[in-house]
């Protein structure tokens, strides 16, 4: 399986192998605060053999926080935390991309003290997020309906990814790659089930792309272009997003657009790992044809159809999230053939170093 450990270069960054760990929400930030910790730390460092971890889902802002003790990138304190994570990293000569995030209307007004949640339209729909119960720990409950954000709001928030590209370049990242999946904020005004406005931000492909490409150059502004990727999921539905008709047209548009930027990645999240239908190669040949960059595949991946995919020439890299939530040395296990850990869904979210640390690995 040469080409799965071949080198990869991403812009200026080169990638020693193209196993790369997808981002995983595992909610182990120190609250108050929403800081990365020494336990972040360890777990990072442990997966350091990625040819690149992208990390888990960091908010922009507070506005932009939607789940329990998921880590931010907006004050001080927060960069010096993700700092400690990416020395941490780089010491054992791993690759690491800070993951941008707003999640919208996929949020509680708990987090906010008591406002709504925001999105690009004020409708209801039915999703849930998870928070703080009475005994500390994770509980599900419903999301309520938001409220849209203004033009302001909007500049503001474009603002916020603009800032936190910058700390992410001061905490010590490579890249950075902005979450426009998942059915989260970005997400939320491409998808015409979840955008009604009759603004510039609404109606047209054009228009409800506007914001993702202006958070875009706002990102390439703070950093430059080879140094900033995204995360797309144009077909399945999540966080209560349903599958858009148009979806493969936004994400060509999209595709034309990053490539008109010299984007440094487009990271294709496909729904078949959430029990979702399986993207078509004939898709892909549209994708690659559409944008030249390095294209990271994601969703239900093993080393088959990783390589098949490589040797296509349909993807440069794949993702694997859950494999590597058990086997912290996977790229080592996917290369020797070797038994994978199972996982313990029941650590998954929230808790300590156990189901998250304490994985064994190859070499003891």
């Amino acid at each position: 399986m040469t080409d799965l450990f071949a080198p990869l270069t991403v812009g200026d960054v080169l990638l020693r192998n193209r196993v790369v760990m997808a981002p995983l929400t595992r909610m182990r930030a120190t609250a108050p605060g929403d800081l990365p910790n020494d336990l972040m730390v360890e777990y990072y460092r442990q997966r350091a053999g990625a040819g690149l971890i992208i990390s888990e889902g960091t908010q922009i802002s507070p506005i932009g926080k939607g789940y329990m003790d998921t880590p931010g990138i907006h004050s001080e304190p927060q960069v010096a935390g993700w700092r400690a994570v990416t020395e941490a990293v780089h010491a054992d000569g791993g690759r690491i991309a800070a993951q941008l995030w707003h999640v919208g209307r996929v949020s509680h007004e708990s987090f906010h003290q008591g406002a709504l949640p925001v999105s690009a339209s004020a409708l209801p729909y039915r999703n849930r997020t998870t928070v703080r119960g009475e005994d500390g720990q994770p509980t599900r409950v419903d999301c309520p309906t938001p409220r849209a954000l203004t033009l302001a709001e909007i500049a503001e928030t474009i603002g916020d990814y603009r800032r936190a590209t910058q700390n992410a370049r001061d905490a010590g990242f490579d890249l950075v790659e902005i979450h426009g999946a998942h059915g989260y904020l970005l997400h939320q005004f491409t998808s015409t089930t979840s955008n009604h406005r009759d603004d510039e931000y609404g109606g047209s492909v054009e228009n409800r792309a506007r914001i993702v490409l202006e958070v875009v150059d706002a990102a390439i502004d703070a950093w430059e272009p080879s140094r900033v990727g995204i995360r797309i999921s144009p077909f399945g539905s999540f966080n209560g997003l349903t599958e858009t008709p148009d979806g493969e047209s936004m994400a060509l548009f999209l595709a034309a657009e990053f490539t008109a930027r010299g984007l440094g990645f487009l990271h294709l999240s496909e729904p078949d790992w959430a029990g979702g239908p399986t993207v078509d190669d004939e898709f892909r040949r549209r994708l690659r044809d559409t944008y030249d960059g390095v294209i990271i595949g994601a969703g239900n991946y093993d080393p088959e159809k990783a390589e098949r995919l490589l040797a296509a020439g349909l993807i440069d890299a794949a993702a694997f999230g859950r494999a590597f939530i058990a086997n912290p040395d996977l790229p080592e296990r996917l290369r020797t053939g070797a038994e994978l850990n199972p996982p313990n869904p029941s650590t998954f979210y929230g808790g300590g170093e156990i189901g998250y640390t304490d994985y064994p690995t190859l070499v003891g």
